[in-house]
């Protein structure tokens, strides 16, 4: 009797996880691409793009991030690893930046990496409407987003997939 209590406990908290797990068509988003060049975000599942969205990156676009305050969106692997919302940016994902290269290519320069990175979305901002934001690169090196963009990543990304920012 307590093998078939035991089997039931397992497949509920299995069923559980699956619906938990968010997902879009049905396929997880394992990884999110940001090809800085195209000012474009997609989110893949095994290597197919699921959804594509238009973001703005630092005031000095092109270029990796090399230490802190150049004002350039990093490139690289990276990890998505918290989230918090914010009452400047509404909601916010960390990028894991910098990594062990970022770090040592800046201590060459002599300067600090930086970080706080995020994955965030526009100010609401009563002088300036957000499609003012939309439309140009304005960010200290983050990637923004329009709100109803950021809130359907924040529902589709979880914290822990991959981020690689390309050039």
């Amino acid at each position: 009797m307590r093998w078939l209590f035991a089997l039931l406990c397992l497949t509920f908290t299995l069923s559980t996880q699956a619906t938990a797990t968010p997902t879009l068509n049905g396929r997880i988003i394992d990884k999110v691409l940001v090809v800085k060049s195209e000012h474009k975000m997609h989110l893949l599942s095994r290597g197919t793009p699921l959804k594509s969205y238009r973001v703005s990156l630092g005031k000095q676009p092109e270029g990796a991030k090399q230490r802190e305050g150049d004002r350039r969106t990093p490139e690289g692997f990276y990890w998505i690893d918290w989230r918090k919302t914010s009452d400047k940016y509404n909601l916010a994902m960390h990028i894991s930046y910098p990594n062990a290269r970022d770090q040592a290519n800046a201590r060459k320069k002599g300067a600090p990496a930086g970080g706080m990175i995020m994955i965030h979305g526009t100010p609401l901002d009563a002088e300036y409407p957000e499609w003012f934001f939309h439309t140009l690169d304005w960010t200290e090196g983050c990637i923004a987003m329009k709100n109803a963009d950021m809130r359907e990543v924040w529902k589709l990304v979880k914290d822990g997939t991959l981020i690689e920012i390309r050039p």
